[in-house]
């Protein structure tokens, strides 16, 4: 796709409404808000003739100049690894991520993730909207976090399953093994998070610079000293159900992060086990359910 350049003028109803939202959802551009931003912090945004930032409150008859750059050759190579596919169509495909394995290549993992398992996989044939880098993906979970993400094939593809995890409509449950023993049967975590002052590598609960973040979940079998739960996202904020397990005092399993280290696992007992949503282009809703990875089962035989 070659660069373009577009003119849009706020309206006197946009007024009040910030940059970087206002250019999202402007169908001519077709860039999802992270797009947008990335866009900003580059400097190819224009507003009355300087460059803008992204949480600029627009002003009615503001003219916004968009430069959107020819994408960049793809330097992530392909690689022929091991991939379980749990559905795929023309538009997207839904994978079971094993733990330990990157989503996407980063500065000490160039390769062996799951982007160039799909680039082999699909042959090159992935949304172009996350860059070169992150081409098709969506939504990540961590290296350590185990289960269900879904990958998009084409732009329309990703336009549409984004725009549902904005309004918050997708179904994303996840099973986990926290420590303690939990007060209630259930219950909810409503707390912002942000990035960690004191650590910029960490999240945290944080009232400044922080985004909304609700986690309801529910205690399925609770041991001695641990207990393993249910957790339905309402938010996808990074590290969200690590952070707020942490915040109320249960930290996931493992998890040397947000908690300790423990003997005989690497890294956190998280497992993503459910997803719903909408199709993008045939509007029919699709759930996937993943069996917990023995990993996990074996720790919940060892605590029974």
């Amino acid at each position: 796709m070659p660069a373009r350049e577009l003119q849009l003028s706020a309206a006197p109803e946009d007024a009040g409404t910030r940059l970087d939202a206002w250019l999202a959802a402007q169908p001519e551009l077709g860039l999802t808000r992270s797009a947008v931003q990335q866009l900003l912090e580059q400097g190819h945004v224009m507003r009355n003739g300087r460059p803008a930032k992204k949480n600029e409150k627009l002003l009615a008859g503001d003219t916004v100049l968009v430069h959107v750059p020819e994408p960049q050759l793809l330097e992530v190579l392909p690689q022929e690894l091991p991939l379980e596919i749990v559905y795929e169509d023309d538009d997207l495909l839904v994978v079971n991520k094993p733990k330990g394995m990157v989503v996407h290549p980063a500065p000490g993992h160039p390769d062996g993730t799951l982007v160039n398992a799909l680039l082999w996989h699909c042959a090159g044939r992935l949304s172009g909207i996350n860059g070169v880098i992150r081409p098709g993906i969506v939504h990540r979970i961590d290296r350590d976090t185990s289960g269900l993400l879904i990958v998009a094939k084409n732009d329309r593809a990703h336009l549409g399953l984004a725009e549902q995890i904005a309004v918050h409509s997708f179904t994303r449950e996840y099973e986990a093994i926290v420590c303690g023993r939990l007060k209630t049967a259930a219950g909810t975590v409503h707390a912002p998070i942000g990035r960690d002052p004191r650590d910029r590598q960490k999240m945290c609960v944080i009232a400044q610079n922080s985004k909304d973040a609700v986690t309801h979940y529910e205690v399925l079998t609770q041991y001695e000293k641990y207990a393993h739960i249910r957790c339905r996202l309402e938010t996808g904020r990074t590290h969200q159900i690590r952070v707020h397990m942490k915040y109320i005092g249960h930290p996931v399993y493992g998890d040397a992060v947000y908690g300790k280290a423990e003997k005989g696992i690497e890294g956190q007992c998280l497992h993503a086990k459910k997803i719903g949503f909408l199709h993008p282009v045939t509007g029919a809703y699709l759930e996937f359910d993943s069996e917990l990875p023995a990993y996990f089962t074996e720790i919940l035989r060892k605590l029974r």
